[in-house]
């Protein structure tokens, strides 16, 4: 019986239709590389309040975005976090306008209606006199929340959260499963509200309002219900769930360097942010990083699991993951710099120091470094019969 099917190279040859991309001809990065680079880009927005530097920053990322970026259902994230931030730059500004700012300013930019406040409010003003320092002091510092926040949305956008999944260790696989959903099942919900917006505008009927929302959002909640209940019956059929017998002493010294080594993470993370405290940040943050590793390495005894393939961390890898390292160290080291933290009182125009602006554009090495994304695999059209 002649073979009507097949998606090897013989069809190929026979439909004309381009043979899809390899893991070979085009390789992927490791998750983990996007992450620390990230997250590195991250520390340094934590580290001054120069609206220049933090542009300098957003660019950085989004370039390095906009040249690696694939065409998978979470690289779409970036946008999101991009709007998100500009909504956390409104409300930081909005609620500078209407409580008012500690800082103190002599340039009056609007006075606002003042409404007096019960006795217990005391030291709560809303309204009043609006003076430029204080706005400028809110925009400072809201810029630096939304630099992390894009910083964040870089990671999500470049790194396949899936990919994560299989690199993280076998104690924190059950808490990034959670997250991984969690993550893959939103754009497959903004999908179908599309899809459905789209079938009600072609047949004319209204897709806005608060009609429109309950007749769409009621499918797309049937559709998530039972597309979660298809999810648990497969990860049921798979042995989601099993773990390996461990003697009791094991689990208590898993969860006692887990516990301790996350505190100690989280004290020495502050000292070294923080403008004093460096002395001992180092050596509690190194005590912490290597009580968690030994407490996920015990806990990942519990999970019976295989990896499939796992993702090389490569040259590649430590270029993408070392520039944001540096990028953070740099920062940290030229902390010093006046022009880090611009004053607004007085009120000075910000300067874009030299060396700083340097150090962040070394966060551009991924652009050139990290593998290309793969092209779009385009059906070609059958041939006429």
């Amino acid at each position: 019986m002649a073979r009507t099917g097949g998606t090897g190279p013989g069809r190929r040859a026979r439909t004309g239709a381009a043979p899809a991309p390899s893991r070979r001809d085009f390789p992927l990065l490791h998750a983990g590389a996007w992450w620390v680079w990230a997250l590195g880009l991250a520390a340094a927005a934590t580290r001054t309040t120069n609206p220049l530097l933090l542009a300098l920053l957003v660019g950085v990322a989004s370039y390095v975005v906009a040249a690696r970026r694939t065409e998978a259902p979470w690289a779409r994230a970036y946008g999101a976090f991009l709007r998100l931030a500009v909504v956390v730059l409104v409300i930081r500004l909005g609620f500078a306008v209407l409580l008012g700012s500690p800082v103190p300013g002599t340039h009056t930019l609007l006075t606002l209606p003042e409404i007096p406040l019960p006795e217990w409010a005391q030291g709560v003003r809303l309204g009043g006199r609006v003076t430029a320092e204080g706005v400028l002091f809110a925009f400072y510092d809201a810029l630096r929340l939304a630099t992390l926040l894009v910083c964040v949305g870089a990671a999500n956008a470049l790194a396949s959260p899936v990919r994560l999944l299989k690199s993280l260790p076998g104690a924190l696989y059950e808490a990034g499963l959670a997250v991984v959903v969690a993550m893959t099942f939103a754009p497959h919900l903004v999908a179908d509200v599309r899809r459905l917006r789209a079938a009600r505008r072609l047949r004319g009927r209204p897709d806005r309002g608060l009609r429109g929302l309950l007749q769409v959002g009621l499918p797309v909640l049937e559709g998530a219900l039972e597309r979660s209940v298809s999810l648990a019956a497969a990860m049921d059929a798979r042995g989601y769930g099993r773990t390996a017998s461990v003697p009791r002493a094991v689990r208590r010294t898993t969860a006692a360097l887990t516990l301790g080594g996350l505190l100690g993470v989280c004290a020495g993370t502050y000292a070294l942010l923080a403008d004093t405290g460096a002395a001992y940040g180092f050596p509690l943050l190194a005590a912490g990083v290597l009580a968690a590793a030994g407490g996920l390495w015990l806990g990942g005894r519990r999970a019976v699991r295989s990896r499939y393939r796992p993702d090389p961390w490569g040259v590649r890898a430590w270029l993408v993951a070392g520039s944001g390292v540096a990028v953070a160290a740099l920062l940290v080291l030229l902390a010093d710099e006046p022009a880090l933290h611009p004053g607004v009182v007085p009120l000075v125009a910000p300067v874009l120091p030299l060396w700083p602006a340097l150090a962040v554009l070394v966060g551009l090495v991924p652009a050139f470094a990290a593998p290309p994304a793969p092209p779009l695999t385009r059906t070609a059209p059958e041939p006429a019969p």
